[in-house]
Formats: C-alpha cells, structure tokens, sequence
C-alpha cells in the first residue's frame, strides 16, 4: 500500500468513500455535501491536504487536514476506507500518515470532531494521544458531539 497526495481526477473517489462512510453511520450533512463535492475549494486551496491510501492500484481510503481557523492547525477530517478493505489497518495507515505530515510540516496540533457512538474510533483516536477538550456550540457538523486534539510533540 502508499499513501499519496490529491490530485483532482480522486476527487470523486474522496467523495464516493465519503458519502458511504457517512450513510453507513449517520447521513449526509449539507455542510459535507459542499465540502466533498468541491474539495479543491474548500480544503487544497486554502491550504489544507488530502491524502489517498491506493492498494493494487485502487483508491481504498482517504483522510484530509483541513485548515482552521487558528494558524498553522488542521481538522483531522474525511477519513474514509473502502467497505471491502474495512479493518486491515488501512486507517491506521492514514492516521499515522497525517501525524508525521503533521510533524514534519511543525503543525503544532490537530483537530477532529467525532461522535461518541463510534467507540472504535475514538479508542483509535486515544490510542494515538488524541485527547477530548471543549466541544464549542456552534460546531459545523450536526452528528458531533465530542472533539479531540492532538498536540504534535517536536
């Protein structure tokens, strides 16, 4: 497997793993709509990063950092993986990806929003030194109800 950069001919694969993720466990926001229909925009162009696991030449899962508000600090976003390659480590891949990006780039820390129900996910997020601080109330996804942080050690 590697890991590689955005390109725009992936973008609807970026969406089509997206929306599948999203349907799976909850349903498709307009705010992740507009994001995943127009990733150039809303990520590439201002800065942010999307990145691709490909297996036997076959896009199987994605992962942005979305630029904040705050300077030089990323959303952890988008991380899909490919319903028929589901649990052989392929996000783990993604996230590790992201976090030595993260490093090398001296991005001091990482952002993500996630809900409590995907208690796999948030045990991988821990596991990974993600820590849960203060969810703000005007949060842009509805289904968020914990956010996490990552302070990227030097």
């Amino acid at each position: 497997m590697q890991i590689v950069n955005y390109h725009p001919s992936y973008a609807p694969t970026f969406k089509a793993l997206n929306i599948e993720w999203l349907e799976t466990f909850f349903y498709v926001e307009p705010y992740d709509n507009e994001v995943l229909s127009n990733p150039s925009t809303y990520i590439i162009s201002k800065g942010g990063h999307i990145f691709f696991a490909i297996l036997n030449e076959k896009i199987v899962g994605t992962v942005a950092l979305m630029p904040m508000q705050e300077p030089n600090v990323f959303e952890l976003t988008k991380m899909a993986v490919d319903t028929t390659i589901r649990g052989k480590g392929i996000g783990q891949q993604l996230m590790a990806h992201c976090i030595a990006f993260a490093k090398a780039e001296k991005v001091p820390k990482l952002i993500l929003y996630s809900n409590t129900i995907l208690e796999n996910a948030i045990y991988i997020y821990k596991k990974w030194g993600f820590v849960e601080i203060p969810l703000e109330k005007d949060v842009h996804y509805d289904r968020a109800n914990i956010k996490m942080e990552l302070v990227i050690k030097k």
